[in-house]
């Protein structure tokens, strides 16, 4: 009797000192721990976690304007808006002189491969615009201009030129569309001493009959390796020294350089003329030259 008492009485002991610790245990949060099967610290985790935030974040702004564009593209559009939306103006010279060469009233765009006349200073008194793709030469290029000097578009691909494109350049002097596709001459301003084309196609009616008559100033002309048929009239008394070899000459008159009712008219500032490769025999019209000091060049008896 007196043992099943402290067997009862044991049980009971246990039971009041080992129940309360097993129900005060706080149960295990298992879901509060993370487990990485890789070796990382706890800084690129964070920064994969914002980076992967960001991404979602800007991906569900494209799609919420209604963009179905990847998230590169996009960026890269909005990159390429940017760039556009800086055209370049007359009102500032930085576009053209990060493309060209600005130095003191004079631009540099040589071999640069670009299609159309750039905007310019307003202060350019040269323009070298050598060995590109320009093709089409506007009013509007030289519009706001007035103080150029000089201008070269040799080898170029100049087809046209628009009526008055040079009309406001009042102190230009030296001229060069050499080497172009010229089929004929734009109106030419009245202060130039130098004009050189040289290599087009221009053929005799894409000259007009008076086009060198009032450039009273113009000393040097270079028409060599074209398509014209006959010499330009109205020549200038100021020229010095006229190219036009190698075109498609076939007849020249008394009057083309001299004047058949002056026998005493005389020429005295041509210095050299060149007609050599053209279809015409020059010996046979040696009273055409009789006003010159000097036969032209190709002159053979």
């Amino acid at each position: 009797m007196f043992r099943a008492r402290m067997k009862t009485l044991q049980t009971a002991f246990l039971l009041f000192v080992f129940v309360p610790l097993v129900y005060s245990a706080p149960p295990i949060q298992q879901e509060s721990l993370q487990f990485y099967e890789y070796d990382t610290d706890v800084t690129d985790v964070t920064m994969g976690s914002l980076i992967q935030q960001d991404y979602e974040m800007q991906s569900k702004d494209i799609i919420k304007d209604g963009t179905n564009v990847s998230l590169d593209t996009s960026l890269r559009l909005q990159g390429d808006d940017s760039e556009r939306n800086v055209p370049p103006t007359k009102d500032t010279n930085l576009p053209t002189c990060l493309l060209c060469v600005c130095l003191s009233g004079s631009v540099y765009c040589e071999e640069i491969d670009i299609e159309a006349v750039p905007p310019l200073p307003k202060e350019t008194a040269y323009l070298y615009a050598r060995f590109n793709k320009i093709k089409r030469i506007a009013v509007s290029d030289f519009a706001d201009i007035t103080t150029l000097r000089r201008i070269d578009f040799s080898g170029n691909r100049i087809e046209e030129i628009e009526d008055g494109a040079f009309s406001k350049l009042l102190l230009l002097e030296e001229l060069s569309l050499a080497e172009n596709r010229l089929i004929k001459l734009p109106v030419l301003p009245p202060k130039l001493t130098t004009f050189n084309a040289n290599q087009n196609r221009i053929k005799s009616r894409g000259i007009k009959a008076n086009a060198f008559k009032k450039l009273t100033n113009l000393a040097y002309l270079y028409l060599g390796h074209n398509a014209l048929e006959s010499v330009p009239l109205n020549l200038p008394e100021s020229l010095r020294i006229l190219h036009l070899q190698y075109n498609n000459i076939t007849t020249i008159t008394d009057d083309t350089f001299c004047k058949s009712n002056n026998t005493r008219y005389i020429r005295t500032s041509m210095d050299e003329i060149r007609m050599e490769g053209n279809p015409i025999l020059l010996a046979k019209h040696v009273n055409a030259f009789s006003c010159l000091r000097t036969l032209p060049v190709g002159t053979y008896y």
